[in-house]
Order: structure tokens, then sequence, then C-alpha cells
């Protein structure tokens, strides 16, 4: 959950980010400009102040008609060169008819079109020309034109008209941009971060609540959630899992106390039972069929309630795991059974390592392996043989019990293991259904597991399967 929902906040926080990032670059390339522009202004208008009084044209020798005038127009064309030759800026003032009045550098022309022609008709219209296009960082070949009027008695009798470059203010543009960039990097890296510990702290009750519900699928019930963290409505979502699994917990104690109870006390009257059925077989005639059946149901139930208990008291036990040398248990459990494979003309057989370690309850495994074991003899014709072994596997210990029997379609693969369940192929075989339940539940307890598989051409595989590391 945490994988999706940590892009989902990235990708809404990086948004607003940059919702807010791309304006605030845009106003601080517009202000970076408007400063440079309204600089020029005042310079303009300062060339404008001198210019202003310098309206005659020199005559054809070059000199005006009065000394005066020539100190202002040298005083005018000394600060235009000084200007251009300090800031790059070229700078000149011209006569409505663009004549030159002064310029730096000399020829500086009058634009004819674009942006420079505009300007400069509207300083003739006695307007201050509209600021320029925005210049940004990659226009390497923009420029800021600026004119303005020369006004003298009410008339425009000139235009100042500068052209500047605009190295500098992308420059400068593009180092706050760069500090914006900088600042949106943290923000993010700051927003990620508060995501993380957000999501965290959200979701941390959610994933113990998820451990907890493994724990009790898989049988341990006294698994419970601490409500001291997350948002308050988690919380109270874990005090109710608590309860219910208390709940839960309380109705199968229950369960598992009534079917011991009842096994126990219906033992007593069954084996009273049994005995008047022999006192009666007694005083019948010998190889009588219906005290035999009554006898053989009898039995069968004393078997059935004998299960019931164990089964009772395997999902009640705690396990009581130790590191067991798995192989060796699994060899001598095929050494038990020997003896009654040869009396039903199998062959049980031992194959794998001899020395393979696991943690597990020695005697519930044995037990289990007991169970399977004799499944397996039970279904397997004479003269076919069972192989047991043992086989390590990265963290886990494998011990397979392979048959040649009959086998389980995959529909009763599904079942088989269920309380009470037997194939109906196989109702005339002795059992009571729950040897393989009380199977699972032994291994169960121990964080260990049982599968079921064919066996080609013909047969099963069972599995067990139990850990190589300390729970």
């Amino acid at each position: 959950m945490r994988t999706r929902l940590l892009p989902l906040l990235i990708v809404l926080m990086a948004g607003v980010l940059l919702a807010l990032g791309i304006p605030l670059g845009v106003i601080t390339a517009g202000v970076e400009q408007q400063r440079v522009v309204v600089d020029r202004i005042d310079d303009a208008a300062r060339f404008a102040s001198l210019a202003q009084f310098v309206t005659a044209r020199p005559a054809a020798d070059g000199d005006s008609k009065t000394p005066e005038e020539d100190e202002r127009r040298a005083t005018l064309r000394t600060e235009l060169a000084r200007y251009y030759g300090l800031y790059g800026i070229r700078a000149g003032v011209f006569y409505r008819d663009h004549t030159p009045m002064a310029a730096a550098p000399a020829g500086m022309p009058v634009p004819r079109e674009g942006e420079g022609a505009q300007a400069f008709s509207e300083a003739l219209a006695g307007r201050r020309s509209h600021d320029p296009h925005q210049i940004w960082p990659w226009d390497d070949s923009g420029r800021i034109p600026v004119a303005s009027p020369v006004i003298r008695d009410g008339d425009v009798v000139a235009v100042v008209m500068t052209d500047s470059p605009t190295a500098q203010m992308r420059s400068h543009v593009l180092r706050g941009w760069l500090l914006i960039a900088a600042g949106e990097c943290a923000a993010m890296l700051v927003a990620v971060a508060a995501a993380f510990r957000l999501t965290g702290w959200v979701l941390r009750p959610v994933r113990v609540l998820d451990a907890a519900s493994h724990d009790i699928a898989t049988g341990r019930m006294n698994a419970r959630v601490a409500a001291t963290a997350g948002p308050p409505e988690l919380r109270r979502l874990a005090r109710s899992f608590n309860e219910m699994a208390d709940n839960v917990e309380d109705v199968l104690e229950q369960q598992r106390a009534f079917v011991a109870d009842a096994s126990h006390q219906l033992r007593n009257p069954l084996s009273a039972l049994l005995l008047r059925i022999e006192l009666l077989a007694l005083e019948l005639p010998d190889g009588n069929a219906e005290i035999a059946s009554v006898r053989t149901e009898g039995k069968r139930l004393a078997r059935v309630l004998d299960d019931l208990l164990d089964l009772a008291l395997a999902e009640h036990t705690a396990a009581d795991l130790q590191l067991t040398d798995v192989a060796a248990l699994a060899a001598e459990r095929v050494d038990s059974w020997r003896p009654l494979a040869g009396d039903k003309g199998v062959l049980l057989t031992y194959e794998g390592q001899r020395a393979v370690t696991g943690w597990a309850d020695p005697i519930a495994l044995s037990s289990a392996l007991d169970a399977v074991v004799d499944n397996a003899l039970k279904f397997t014709p004479e003269g076919r043989p069972v192989t047991v072994g043992v086989v390590p596997e990265g963290e886990r210990v494998h011990v397979t019990v392979a048959d040649r029997g009959p086998g389980l379609t995959d529909d009763e693969l599904v079942r088989v293991g269920d309380r009470f369940w037997r194939s109906s192929r196989h109702q005339n075989v002795s059992g009571s259904g729950l040897g393989l339940s009380i199977t699972r539940a032994l291994l169960t307890a121990g964080g260990a597991t049982i599968t079921y598989a064919p066996h080609p051409p013909h047969g099963l595989k069972v599995t067990v399967t139990v850990p190589r590391t300390a729970p």
C-alpha cells in the first residue's frame, strides 16, 4: 500500500511546487527586465535633458550658430561616449527626420522596423515607449530598445534612443531561476521525507493488523495488536480487531473444550457398552454376523472418539520447538514402520541425507510422520514401494513420503486433510478421517506445513516442510 500511496503524494506535491515555482520564475524574469527598462528610461531622460537645448542643426562646416551650443553638443557626445564605453549600451539622440544629433558609437542607425522603430515612433508622438517583449535566458539575440522624447517649448524636437544588450540581465534571471530550482528541490526533499513519515505513521497500524491477521490465520490465536500508534480511526480499528480476536479465541477454546470433554465423557459409556456386547456375544452362537457387525462399529466409534480427543489436544497444545535432526528422526520412523510394511508386502525405504537439522517439535513431527506413513502403507498394494526422503532447500527442509497407491484426483487433493473427509473410493479402508487433520494441527503449531501432490504415474506424494531457522 505504501508503494501505491507514496507516488500519489509525491506527484501531488511536485504539482503544487511546480504550480508555485513556474509563476515565480516568470515573475522573477519580468521584475529583472522591468528594472533594466526603468534604468534605461532614467538614462534616456537624463540624455534628453542634456539634448533639449541643442536644437540647432550644425552648419555645413560642422559649426553651430553659437559657441554655447557647440559646448552643449560636445558635452552630450562626451556623455554618450562615456555611457557606451562604461556599459556597452548603444545610445544616440536623433532629430525627427532620423538625422543623428549625437550617437555612440558613431554611425548608430535608427531602427526601421521591429520594437526599436515602434519605440521611436511613440517617442515622436510624445509618449514613452512601451515595455519590450520578455527576454528569456535562452534568447541570446534579444535586445531592449528604449526611446524618450526631447521636448522644447511643448514640441518634440528629437528622440533619445538606447539599445541595450541583455547578457547581464539574462545571467541575473538564470541565477534567480537556479535559486528557485534549488529551493524547489529542497522543498521537494522535505516533502518526500514528510510523506514517508506520514505514510509510515498512517500505515504502521495497517501493517501490524496484517501481521496479526496472518498469525491468527496460521493458528497463532494469541496474536494481538497494540493500539497505540496511527490515526484515531485505525487505533479504534485495532481495538475492535483485538476484541474480535478475543471472541474468536474464546469460541474456539469452547469448541475444543467441548470436543475434548465430549470425547472423554463418551469413552466410559462406550467402554461399558462394548463390554456388554462382549458378554452378550458369549450367549450367542459363534460366528453370529450381527454381533460381529456391532462389535466392528463399536470399535470404529472408539477410534473416532480417541482421534477427536487427540485432535483437541493437538490444537490446544503449544509446540516445543527444538533444533532437531530431521533426517535422523525420519530414518528412525522408517525403521519403526518397516516390520509392518514387511507384513503387508510393501517395500518401505529411506532416501536422502543422513543429517539435516531443522526447528521442530520432535514429538509432533514424529506423530505427523507416523500418520503419513500409516496412510501410505494402507493404500499401497502389495509389492509396491513407499519411499521416505529428506531434502534441504534453502531455509526449509522437505520430508517427502511417496507411495504407489491409487492416488487422489484433483478435486480430492483440494479436500484431503479436512476433518472426517475420506474418498468415496476408500470407504472400505479402516480409519476415521481425522488422521491427516491431526497431523496438520501438530505441524501448524510448530510453523511447519504439509502439502499433497500426485506421484506420477500413480500414487500420492506428501511433503512435510520444516523451517531451518529459529522462529
